[in-house]
């Protein structure tokens, strides 16, 4: 897996809010929509039986956080402390099992890294209604999971296969299916196709 660590010009350029749409860019919503419930994947359906105080009933949808700097800035720092400090490695190489979702101490495959970026943001002061673990399809068709964060500037993908944060619509994946902002527990379909497996590692 490819891990970039080093802050770009548009990263720097977000840092202070300055945000240059470009045509292209507006083509594509900047918050992705939900289009109706579904099931969630089986790691997130056994690690909630695990952890329920992270899947609890999070009330009516209030609509995407206020983006400010600070917030920007701890995204980003929290996203590549995450990316540098857990090692990425399979579930069936880590725990002899093809799929288990939990929360990474120094290894852990791409939903273990969203369960500790969630968890870290939640402690910051982020609301879980904005922290989104959502599966997704990559361009070669391998699945894999990033944390959505919801903001009024648009839905921005943090993810441990990459070093910056972008919206969803740069990303280049297929948006399958996410957590509900509305409970924790519960799941919501974004798009057509089906990611059955979202542990797999890319080198």
């Amino acid at each position: 897996m490819h891990r970039h660590t080093h802050a770009t010009g548009k990263i720097a350029a977000a840092l202070g809010l300055v945000i240059a749409f470009t045509t292209t860019a507006m083509a594509a919503p900047t918050n992705l929509v939900s289009t109706g419930k579904t099931n969630p994947p089986i790691g997130h359906f056994e690690f909630c039986k695990n952890y329920s105080s992270e899947c609890g009933a999070l009330g009516k949808d209030q609509g995407p956080m206020a983006l400010t700097r600070k917030h920007w800035a701890q995204m980003l720092e929290i996203n590549t402390r995450v990316n540098q400090s857990i090692k990425p490695d399979t579930d069936l190489n880590i725990y002899g099992v093809e799929e288990l979702w939990t929360f990474p101490r120094t290894v852990g495959d791409c939903e273990d890294y969203v369960l500790l970026k969630r968890h870290m943001l939640i402690q910051s002061g982020f609301s879980p209604r904005d922290l989104l673990i959502t599966v997704v399809l990559q361009p070669n068709g391998d699945g894999h999971a990033v944390l959505t964060v919801r903001t009024d500037y648009g839905d921005y993908i943090l993810d441990n296969m990459r070093g910056d944060v972008r919206l969803w619509s740069e990303t280049g994946y297929t948006f399958i299916k996410r957590q509900s902002s509305e409970n924790a527990g519960q799941w919501t379909k974004l798009g057509p196709g089906s990611a059955t497996k979202v542990g797999t590692i890319s080198n």
